[in-house]
């Protein structure tokens, strides 16, 4: 431990503690832009490039000051050292950074995405500042998109939070900062459009970035156009990490489960059906788990099959491995994610059950997630042309829905969801959380497998927001060892452990792209680097799952009907035709990146 004096005020910090974190952990707030953190993941962005956290050191490891501002964020502390956060000097030097930044950045907040939760429109008005008076030409680039994020490299501020998301926790590569001095920016490699590079529109890059370089790709529209329009039926689903962030939106503290007042709010917006994700979920992982043990099965009769098998619930995880690992793609279920299953059965049996064509039945879906937009529009999930998810909604978007129809979430009363799509179980609560899949599905596997119930259903050593986790499950004497990992820089080391021979032999993994899995996916409130709010999502989670009458997939009675009414078996053949998937080699992607 080392001494420290920061704003008059004298702290002990551990040595190799850095300026910015010292003055947090004493209550002293400086600044930031370029700097990120996700505390509780491990993940620090700290390129020290912007200045906009400068302090004035008054006495440095000789005793004399030091004659430069130096960036908080990068400087360690010293014994002895002291430190001013907040002098003349410091917050004139702040203000004319600011002040150079917002020289040439597009002065467009009241259309902008990230107003209200744009970093820099904050720092400015915590600054005063009021008019710019550096004057001179803006840089301009072109717009790009893919089907799930927006680029308007007009606002990027170059603290290439991105870039560190991209290519250290994602391991992507798709993002990189190109030319120099004013012409500097971020982008894909030979400034490609984003859409034929590497890019896995996971999103995260539009999660950390605090301006409006990087936005989602905007459907309220389209849902709003469908909704009124006469000649069609408009049913919504619900994933499970929506209802625990949602409320963020309204002031809610977060991990509220606004469960019951989402439901009523998207009733209001005008949708003929509301149904629940969730309940999809739960068929997940009948046929997830049928096709694990299947597998299992096989390998112990002495039959060839591929273990382990890896989830593929995850778009982003998805699109990843088809880009990065085209040599391994018979490992990943061929069941369909969550979301898709949902439009296939509601296209096919719940249409025909309320007397609907398929195409006059739009199907949306409210996601934590922006890879979702691009999922629900690959051409597989398509029948003659017609998606099974028509748009796919961000936790984001539907609440500026709901603001704009002036539905007041805080004080509607709680409705529960439509039937038969709608009733689901603690075990498909949990998907929104990194393990949740793995746990649900051991909750079902092992019972089917068995034929015994779980002693304890509750497998808290695949919990947490530790980055890779792994544990064996004793299915009575078959010892299946599993792993759960979020992060594609995670899954990357595990796809390549299993491609070099799966030393650990694992049986099953579970792989979520985003930090803490859906809670923390790019399509839910910005959290601003604050792990903490992800961490009370997840625990909402477990307390939503602990509070549910079931809590085991294969005990919902809606999943039970439906196999005994029109599928018949999981894994069957009507099965395998609607709900199950295949995959593509899209390497192409990845070497025109030259990676």
């Amino acid at each position: 431990m080392i001494n420290v004096t920061i704003d008059n005020k004298k702290i002990q910090v551990e040595e190799g503690t850095t300026i910015l974190k010292a003055a947090r952990q004493a209550g002293i707030h400086i600044p930031t832009l370029c700097y990120f953190e996700l505390a509780g993941m491990k993940f620090e962005n700290k390129p020290g490039g912007c200045r906009v956290c400068v302090v004035e050191i008054t006495k440095d490891f000789n005793g004399k000051p030091r004659r430069n501002l130096a960036p908080a964020c990068a400087t360690d502390c010293v014994e002895g050292m002291e430190v001013l956060t907040h002098s003349p000097r410091v917050i004139n030097a702040r203000r004319t950074v600011v002040e150079l930044i917002l020289s040439d950045h597009p002065n467009d907040c009241l259309q902008c995405e990230k107003s209200g939760d744009c970093e820099l429109q904050a720092l400015a008005q915590k600054l005063g500042i009021r008019n710019i008076p550096f004057k001179g030409a803006q840089s301009t680039y072109r717009k790009d998109q893919t089907l799930s994020v927006m680029r308007d490299v007009d606002k990027c501020v170059m603290c290439r939070r991105c870039e560190t998301m991209c290519n250290n926790i994602q391991s992507v590569g798709a993002l990189s900062a190109v030319n120099r001095g004013f012409n500097a920016v971020v982008a894909p490699a030979f400034e490609m459009n984003l859409g034929d590079s590497s890019c896995v529109n996971c999103g995260q890059c539009v999660q950390v970035c605090p301006v409006g370089a990087l936005t989602l790709v905007d459907n309220i529209s389209d849902v709003m156009n469908a909704i009124n329009d006469p000649t069609k039926t408009v049913v919504v689903q619900t994933a499970p990490a929506v209802r625990v962030a949602l409320g963020e939106e309204f002031g809610m503290e977060p991990g509220t489960i606004v469960t019951g007042k989402m439901a009523a709010a998207l009733r209001q917006l005008g949708f003929d059906y509301v149904f629940d994700t969730d309940w999809s979920a739960d068929l997940t992982i009948m046929e997830e788990g049928t096709e694990l043990l299947g597998r299992v099965k096989k390998v112990l009769n002495g039959e060839k099959a591929t273990l382990p098998l890896f989830t593929s619930c995850c778009p982003g995880w998805v699109s990843f491995y088809e880009k990065n690992f085209p040599d391994m793609l018979d490992y990943p279920s061929t069941a369909k994610s969550p979301q898709q299953m949902f439009g296939a059965v509601a296209k096919n049996f719940f249409a025909q059950k309320i007397g609907v064509k398929r195409e006059d039945m739009v199907v949306v879906s409210i996601m934590p997630c922006l890879a979702k937009k691009s999922e629900c529009a690959r051409d597989e999930f398509k029948v003659n042309g017609n998606p099974d998810v028509d748009f796919s909604l961000t936790t984001r978007e539907l609440a500026h829905m709901i603001k704009q129809y002036n539905i007041d979430l805080n004080n509607l009363e709680e409705a529960d969801f439509d039937s038969p799509l709608g009733q689901s179980t603690g075990a498909a609560v949990i998907f929104g959380a990194t393990g949740g899949v793995m746990e649900a599905a051991v909750r079902t596997a092992y019972e089917v497998y068995t034929g015994k119930p779980l002693a304890n259903i509750d497998l808290e050593v695949v919990r947490g927001l530790e980055g890779t986790k792994e544990a064996t499950v004793d299915f009575n004497g078959l010892p299946v060892h599993v792993g759960v990992c979020y992060g594609l820089a995670n899954a990357r080391k595990l796809m390549e452990e299993v491609r070099n021979g799966n030393p650990r032999g694992f049986h099953f993994i579970e792989v979520m792209a985003c930090p803490g899995g859906c809670i923390g996916g790019a399509g839910q409130p910005y959290h601003h680097g604050n792990s903490d709010i992800i961490r009370k999502r997840m625990e909402a989670t477990y307390r939503e799952d602990a509070g549910k009458p079931i809590r085991k997939s294969h005990e919902n009675p809606d999943i039970i009907a439906i196999y005994k009414e029109y599928y018949g078996e999981p894994c069957g053949h009507l099965s395998h035709e609607q709900l199950h998937t295949h995959y593509f080699d899209k390497s192409q992607h990845v070497e025109a990146c030259g990676e």
